[in-house]
């Protein structure tokens, strides 16, 4: 499938070890001609750490996308009356904000970016990186593989010696994920 002029919605949260390679697969929808309208939580907006200051983050995503980023619920809001989005990508998508999808919670401008694109039934792609993918958040994985419109880019676990209950997105399947989840597929396999 052709993403050229595709309206993605593209939300970060605050795994920062991860941004990084989130941004590199931004870059890669914009090169390909996604319409791409930048989303952060207020950590990514907020916290510099030692993988990156908030600004340099915000500058570089938006040099990219052409565009401010949405970092308030207010001005998420919008997103799902003006129906703003074919797709929605969260990624990283922290264990925090994927449990509060999976339980209706809307109080970040990630969450109601997530919430107004599932009200227009309209996909919500998934690339979790989570400490507690195997152990808290185990059942809000499972909550979210089976809800409509809900896709995930392929995951597993991020060091199963050191950090057995850890789980992460293959970001480099990010893209494959968003084609598949535009003609309401989900790639397979989910965990490798």
């Amino acid at each position: 499938m052709n993403i050229k002029g595709k309206k993605i919605g593209f939300a970060l949260t605050g795994s920062f070890c991860t941004i990084s390679d989130a941004i590199t697969e931004m870059e890669r929808l914009s090169f390909l001609g996604a319409d791409i309208i930048p989303i952060i939580s207020s950590n990514v907006a907020t916290i510099d750490s030692r993988f990156g200051r908030a600004e340099d983050f915000r500058r570089r995503i938006e040099s990219i996308t052409g565009k401010f980023c949405i970092d308030s619920i207010v001005d998420a809001e919008p997103i799902g009356p003006q129906k703003l989005l074919d797709l929605l990508v969260i990624a990283p998508c922290t264990g925090n904000t994927m449990a509060k999808i999976a339980n209706g919670i809307t109080d970040t401008p990630v969450t109601m970016a997530a919430k107004a694109n599932l009200r227009n039934q309209k996909p919500v792609v998934l690339a979790i990186a989570t400490n507690d993918g195997l152990s808290a958040n185990a059942k809000n994985i499972g909550v979210l593989l089976n809800t409509k419109n809900i896709f995930f880019v392929p995951f597993s676990q991020d060091d199963p010696v050191k950090k057995t209950t850890s789980l992460i997105a293959k970001f480099d399947l990010i893209l494959p994920t968003i084609e598949l989840a535009l003609e309401g597929k989900q790639i397979q396999p989910v965990i490798s």
